[in-house]
């Protein structure tokens, strides 16, 4: 049986407030709080309290979790002055914000300098993994900090410790990496497949459970042939975590070409074909509109 434990989360946009409903399900005592506070309203309906600012929700809390957009937004949090009077020795402050593996260590050295532990765990399993608890979670830090708040991230996934500081955040750019160049297959096989004359579903059908089978293949495939891009995860989110795995290729000297083709053309359709806040798998239309297709 879980022994709940006092909770706040910080930000409760697509992933944050499916990711609280499971901590509540789990039994966890939970704070919310999110900037606009319309978007934490369905969490204190469901039974989650809430403060009037981030400090008041953090105070008192063992556990801090941040589910931000990016290191640099989770910098601004830790330097609101009723954040920082807010934190106190003993706390353990989770970033499951996607972010530069240099914010995540440079934040966990801030903190321990007073006592409070930290972990980067950024996750992969986009909306449906958030409302289902099934977050792939990405852990670095502590290893014993990580099995201290077991039960927090089981509430919402699969957690795996994968090395120090950083680490966390260094997989999940690896993630990215995967995710964005697979969509980007997925798309020129689905596009084929479609001006050839074949049945994109049975496409999908057939290579079920095949070498050329994935996650990307069955759900964004999907969306791709129904032309659903309401977003799961963000095509702007997805061109900033390509950036950060550049900038981290390019500091230990490496070159990583099909990232580099795919994070140009998800800039090209987020810049210049208005799809920044369409989902990731909107790089069809990209395709499409490269082809001169509608």
């Amino acid at each position: 049986m879980t022994t709940p434990r006092k909770i706040t989360l910080i930000g409760t946009g697509l992933m944050g407030l499916p990711m609280s409903r499971n901590l509540m399900k789990a039994g966890h005592d939970l704070t919310v709080w999110n900037r606009n506070p319309e978007k934490a309203a369905p969490l204190v309906a469901e039974g989650a309290a809430t403060a009037a600012t981030a400090g008041e929700a953090i105070a008192g809390a063992e556990v801090v979790i941040a589910m931000l957009s990016d290191g640099v937004a989770t910098q601004a949090l830790l330097d609101d002055p009723g954040v920082d009077a807010a934190l106190t020795k003993g706390m353990v402050w989770i970033d499951m914000s996607s972010a530069k593996p240099d914010h995540a260590r440079a934040q966990s050295a801030a903190l321990a300098a007073r006592g409070i532990a930290h972990l980067d765990a950024p996750v992969s399993g986009g909306t449906k993994g958030a409302e289902a608890g099934s977050l792939a979670i990405m852990v670095g830090g502590d290893a014993q900090i990580c099995e201290s708040v077991r039960s927090v991230f089981d509430a919402m996934g699969r957690a795996v410790h994968v090395g120090p500081s950083g680490a966390g955040q260094l997989c999940k750019l690896a993630n990215q990496t995967i995710v964005a160049v697979t969509i980007s297959a997925v798309a020129e096989a689905t596009l084929l497949a479609e001006k050839g004359g074949a049945d994109p579903a049975a496409l999908r059908a057939a290579l079920r459970g095949g070498f050329a089978d994935s996650v990307i293949l069955q759900q964004h495939g999907e969306r791709m042939s129904e032309g659903n891009f309401t977003p799961g995860g963000l095509s702007v989110l997805q061109l900033k975590d390509l950036d950060n795995t550049l900038a981290e290729a390019a500091a230990v000297g490496l070159t990583l070409p099909s990232t580099q083709s795919v994070r140009d053309r998800f800039a090209r359709f987020v810049h210049d074909l208005d799809g920044a806040e369409k989902d990731h798998s909107g790089l069809y239309l990209e395709l499409k509109e490269r082809n001169g297709l509608q």
